[in-house]
């Protein structure tokens, strides 16, 4: 089986495998999602900013992009929410939300 050239192209093992790029230029991540069909390549996560330092960043994060989140695998802000705002990855248990940390 010929492996899909937009794998190649982004530079991931394979569908749904979402890979740093430290050399683009404003995205952080990139994913090539396939759901049934469906492939896309999806770039997320804005470049060089600190994210997910505090619970209630992190809950203000999936309150504020739940809509798009649900919309699954072929949403920018699904693939965020899972690589960039795990729980797992909260720096802080703090719910204090602090602008610009």
């Amino acid at each position: 089986m010929k492996k899909d050239s937009r794998l190649e192209k982004a530079g991931v093992e394979g569908f749904n495998k979402p890979k740093r790029t430290p050399s683009h230029p404003t995205k952080s991540h990139v994913v090539v999602a396939k759901e049934g069909e469906q492939v896309k390549t999806i770039r997320f996560g804005q470049q060089g900013v600190k994210t997910n330092q505090t619970v209630g960043q992190r809950e203000a994060f999936k309150s504020r992009h739940a809509k798009n989140i649900s919309k699954g695998k072929m949403s920018a802000a699904y693939w965020a929410d899972q690589v960039k705002w795990s729980p797992s990855k909260t720096a802080s248990p703090s719910k204090k939300w602090q602008k610009g940390s």
